[in-house]
């Protein structure tokens, strides 16, 4: 499969919350665990229940990084950690890559100013923030 989305997770559905209009649905990725909202008609039409496979794509513009999160309280269900392997610097933004344990990476896009701020170099820990919302499913057919 080839998209646009620069991040691309396989995995197993872990569990299915049902509700009457949308579902949570977490998946055991390389990395961690990844909690989607989708649809209650479209878990069902993507055949999504404990023990599927299935997929999680995520925009990098939609990535929050956080490198000193100690103690803070976010809203956005899903959290990634990992140690920034590359930073490369655009004229507006800079793309940041996280390694994640099992050999996986998420890639963020974030103002050059943002960049700057936290201080982002490779080897340094770091973390990758994203809602929910912000994360589609997918099933092979």
């Amino acid at each position: 499969m080839k998209t646009s989305a620069r991040n691309q997770f396989q995995g197993k559905v872990t569990n299915v919350k049902q509700g009457s209009v949308n579902d949570e649905v977490e998946l055991e990725v390389a990395g961690g665990k990844i909690v989607a909202i989708v649809t209650h008609e479209s878990a069902d039409g993507l055949g999504l229940q404990v023990g599927a496979k299935a997929f999680a794509l995520i925009k990098s513009s939609s990535i929050i990084i956080a490198t000193d999160n100690k103690g803070a309280k976010f809203s956005a269900r899903n959290s990634l950690n990992g140690t920034i392997s590359q930073v490369k610097s655009g004229a507006v933004n800079s793309e940041v890559i996280i390694g994640l344990e099992g050999g996986a990476s998420v890639a963020a896009i974030v103002t050059n100013e943002s960049c700057k701020s936290l201080g982002l170099a490779v080897g340094m820990p770091a973390t990758a923030i994203f809602k929910a919302s912000s994360v589609i499913i997918g099933t092979q057919t």
